[in-house]
């Protein structure tokens, strides 16, 4: 389960969100503990038998199969992402979160975090047995849903900050991912320490927002939290080829739903690392 903090901004009640983005699942295991797969960096045949016993186009179509398949999770993130700034627009435009918010209190404000923590669980636990289109489904509606909770971005930051820091969140994004594909170094097996990491964040966020709320610790924990997702962005990296070559044999319907598992972490890791930008380089209005 990944986190993330919403931006402090004033809105209509004083409600301060927090961002807490929801899930980091691989369909059989936790996705920070010990891994069920194995990394390998460059080729899949680069060890073992002697290359003359390896078929160049079995070689061939194992690769195309792998860029098509890594291809389609980051198109799955980015279709998540576009769905999430629509709606925040939108839903800044109309100021229906606001207006939830001012009719339910607390209730309305923590609602959609509630269906956001539903719908990853529920993801995360039934992948293997639900249709691949109920999958994407699902995870368009989480888009949407965190779309609705981070339209209050706009009241605590102007657009030119929003803007900008979208761009780096988006270049610091794209650099990670080439060095989660391009490494030889298996980052799988920090997945342990980025797990306890995650926890400690977790933990001193909620502190920090009950006993200790101030502008100064809160740049820290935003520069903590963004070191850590920024090691999420390349461990989740390599785990999508991992998980696509895991489950590479069990057919088409199968490597759509991995996609869409892969396509959330990913989509998880960009807007945590989004929102911790934001709250250190952003200019609040």
């Amino acid at each position: 389960m990944t986190f993330g903090q919403q931006p402090q901004g004033n809105n209509a009640n004083g409600f301060n969100g927090q961002p807490y983005g929801q899930n980091q699942y691989n369909p059989n295991q936790n996705p920070y503990g010990q891994n069920q797969y194995q990394y390998t960096p460059q080729n899949m045949y680069a060890q073992g038998a002697p290359a003359a016993t390896i078929p160049a186009q079995a070689t061939y179509s194992y690769e195309r199969a792998e860029h098509a398949s890594v291809t389609r999770a980051y198109g799955e993130m980015t279709i998540g992402l576009l769905v999430t700034a629509a709606v925040a627009i939108l839903t800044q435009a109309t100021g229906a979160y606001i207006a939830l918010i001012q009719s339910l209190g607390v209730i309305g404000a923590w609602a959609p975090f509630v269906v956001e923590i539903v719908i990853a669980i529920y993801l995360g636990a039934r992948i293997e047995k639900i249709k691949p289109s109920t999958a994407r489904v699902m995870f368009y509606v989480y888009a949407a849903i965190m779309g609705f909770s981070l339209s209050t971005i706009f009241m605590a930051y102007d657009l030119g900050t929003i803007g900008i820091s979208l761009a780096l969140c988006a270049g610091f994004f794209f650099a990670l991912t080439m060095l989660g594909m391009t490494t030889k170094v298996n980052m799988l097996k920090a997945g342990p320490i980025l797990l306890v990491g995650l926890i400690v964040l977790i933990v001193a966020e909620v502190l920090l927002m009950i006993f200790a709320p101030g502008q100064t610790m809160l740049m820290v924990i935003s520069a903590i939290g963004l070191v850590l997702f920024a090691g999420m962005t390349v461990y989740d990296a390599q785990a999508t080829r991992a998980l696509f070559a895991q489950y590479a044999g069990q057919g088409e319907d199968m490597v759509k739903k991995v996609s869409i598992i892969c396509a959330l972490n990913l989509y998880l890791d960009f807007i945590n690392m989004f929102l911790y930008i934001l709250q250190l380089f952003g200019d609040r209005d």
